[in-house]
C-alpha cells in the first residue's frame, strides 16, 4: 500500500524469502535503478524495520522494507493553475482524467500555461501531493477522451514497464472520410517525421513500427459528406498514430485538415479516446474505464 509520510510517498514490503540483498529485493519489487539513485541521493530514504540501510544490507523472512521516495519538484515551465478536471477515477497512484477536445494535455512553446498538466499541478499543490505531472498516456490537443496519470515516477516507471511488456489497452472512437471497405483489419505500417515540418507524421520506411487495429462500425451521410465509424485499438503509442495511419488508407479524419480531412462536419478530428485498462500498477488489479461519445461526435453518429 502507498501512503504519504511527511510528504514523501512510502511503499512498504514484507519479505518473504531467506537472505536476499535488498538492491535485489527492490528490484524484484520493479524499483529501477535509477529510482533507487534518486531515493538516496534526493531527500528519500530506504528502511528495514524501521532503520535506515544502504542496498547491500541483507533482508530475510519476515523482514518490513520501507522505501521514502524524495520529494519531486514541478518540471521547470510548468506553472500550477487552477480549473476545473473531469475526474474518473483518482487513488494513491494515479489519476485518471476524462479530457474535453480544445484542451493540450502538456504546455508547449506555443501554449505554455491552460493546459491539463498545468491544472493537475494546481490540484497536486492545493492537496499537497509531493510530484510533479506525470502523463502516462497523451492526448492531441482536439482528441477527446481518456487519459492516464501517475503521481510518482515509480508508478510512472511501473506503468511504462507495463505497456513494453505486455500491454495498455487503448480503445477509440474515430469518423474516417468515405466508406471503409473491409470490416476488420490490422495497418501495420511504421511512422516517421514528415520532412520538412515538426509537426507532421507519416508512413515511412524508417519510421518507428507502428500497429493499430481498426473495426467498422456504421456507414453515416450528412450534407453529402459520407463517413465511416470505426473503433481503433493502438498495440503502439506513436504521435498522431490513428490520424497517419487512417490517412494513409485513404480515409483521413473527419475534421482533421492536418492529415487532409474535411471541416464541413467537424472543427476537429472526429477522435475519443472511449476506453483505457491496465493492472493497477502497485496491486495487480485489472481496472478498466470508459468515456462516452462528447456530443459533438454524437451529432456525427445519428
Amino acid at each position: 500500500m502507498m501512503r504519504q509520510d511527511d510528504r514523501r510517498f512510502r511503499l512498504d514490503f514484507i519479505v518473504e524469502e531467506d537472505s536476499i540483498l535488498l538492491r535485489n529485493f527492490l528490484q524484484r519489487k520493479g524499483i529501477s535503478k535509477k529510482t533507487l539513485t534518486a531515493t538516496k541521493y534526493e531527500g528519500g530514504a530506504i528502511l528495514v524495520n524501521g532503520k535506515e540501510q544502504t542496498v547491500r544490507y541483507l533482508v530475510g523472512m519476515g523482514d518490513t522494507v520501507s522505501v521514502l521516495f524524495p520529494l519531486e519538484e514541478p518540471s521547470e515551465g510548468l506553472t500550477p493553475q487552477e480549473g476545473e478536471l473531469q475526474v474518473v477515477y483518482e487513488d494513491g497512484s494515479l489519476l485518471i482524467l476524462d479530457k474535453p477536445a480544445g484542451v493540450a494535455t502538456i504546455p508547449s512553446r506555443d501554449q505554455p500555461s491552460g493546459t491539463i498538466a498545468n491544472v493537475v499541478a494546481g490540484k497536486f499543490r492545493r492537496e499537497r501531493v509531493p510530484s510533479t505531472v506525470h502523463v502516462v498516456t497523451r492526448l492531441d490537443r482536439d482528441t477527446s477522451g481518456l487519459l492516464c496519470i501517475a503521481k510518482n515516477r515509480h508508478i510512472h516507471h511501473l506503468l511504462s514497464d507495463q505497456m513494453e511488456k505486455i500491454g495498455f489497452h487503448r480503445q477509440y472512437i474515430a469518423f474516417v472520410e468515405g466508406h471503409v471497405s473491409e470490416t476488420s483489419f490490422t495497418i501495420e505500417r511504421p511512422i516517421g517525421r514528415k520532412d520538412g515540418s515538426i509537426i507532421e507524421r507519416t508512413v515511412r520506411e524508417d519510421g518507428q513500427y507502428a500497429r493499430t487495429d481498426v473495426q467498422v462500425l456504421g456507414f453515416h451521410e450528412k450534407e453529402g459528406c459520407q463517413y465511416t465509424e470505426v473503433m481503433l485499438i493502438l498495440h503502439t503509442g506513436r504521435t498522431h498514430q490513428i490520424r497517419v495511419h487512417m490517412q494513409s488508407l485513404g480515409h483521413p479524419l473527419v475534421g482533421d485538415d492536418l492529415y487532409g480531412g474535411s471541416l464541413l462536419l467537424s472543427s476537429r478530428q472526429a477522435l475519443h479516446c472511449a476506453s483505457i485498462g491496465f493492472n493497477h500498477p502497485l496491486t495487480g488489479h485489472p481496472l478498466r474505464f470508459s468515456s462516452g461519445l462528447p456530443l459533438d461526435l454524437k451529432r456525427l453518429a445519428t
